[in-house]
């Protein structure tokens, strides 16, 4: 079913979630791997492949919440208690917030910088919203990693709550995003 029901994710809904979740998990440790290796004269190549993925990560995290919008969210199971509801909540809209976050920073830095991120893969131009700024590429680009940081601490706190579902409650919270299988 390509639809989510209160009771199940849709396959459209888990292929957002876990293309997404890759992408991301690659887009932070490759960022970390591009910024700690010496200074090369390929170094704006890698930055590039980057910027581009990111431009697409940031697309696919609108289709995901337009997708969100437009079908229900799987309920938690019925005795969960109230903080629980509010926590998955709360870190959702977090973990949603700070992707786009990310994105619109590595986007910002993008066009601050001379020369830009602009070219998508050789196949078109993305619009820059920034200007060429040699001081606020440097402020954007402090933001983008210090965020990336944070959507990582956000990623851990999101993979504990599924393990902690699956193995110590014991219910099929985590699992459903597998399998899209009631929960």
């Amino acid at each position: 079913m390509i639809r989510n029901t209160s009771s199940s994710w849709g396959s459209l809904a888990r292929g957002f979630h876990w293309i997404l979740g890759v992408s991301i998990i690659g887009m932070i440790a490759y960022g970390w791997w591009m910024n700690h290796f010496p200074a090369r004269p390929d170094r704006f190549f890698y930055r590039s492949i980057h910027a581009d993925i990111g431009y697409a990560v940031l697309l696919l995290m609108v289709l995901r919440l337009v997708w969100r919008g437009l079908n229900p969210t799987p309920a938690l199971p019925s005795p969960s208690p109230r903080w629980e509801r509010i926590a998955a909540r709360v870190s959702h809209g977090a973990l949603y917030a700070v992707t786009i976050l990310v994105a619109v920073l590595g986007w910002a830095h993008s066009g601050a910088r001379t020369p830009n991120y602009s070219d998508w893969f050789g196949l078109f131009r993305v619009p820059q919203f920034t200007s060429p700024d040699k001081a606020a590429a440097e402020a954007y680009e402090d933001r983008h990693i210090f965020f990336a940081y944070v959507l990582l601490a956000l990623i851990v706190l999101h993979f504990a709550a599924a393990l902690w579902h699956h193995f110590i409650r014991r219910d099929r919270v985590a699992a459903r995003m597998i399998d899209g299988a009631p929960g």
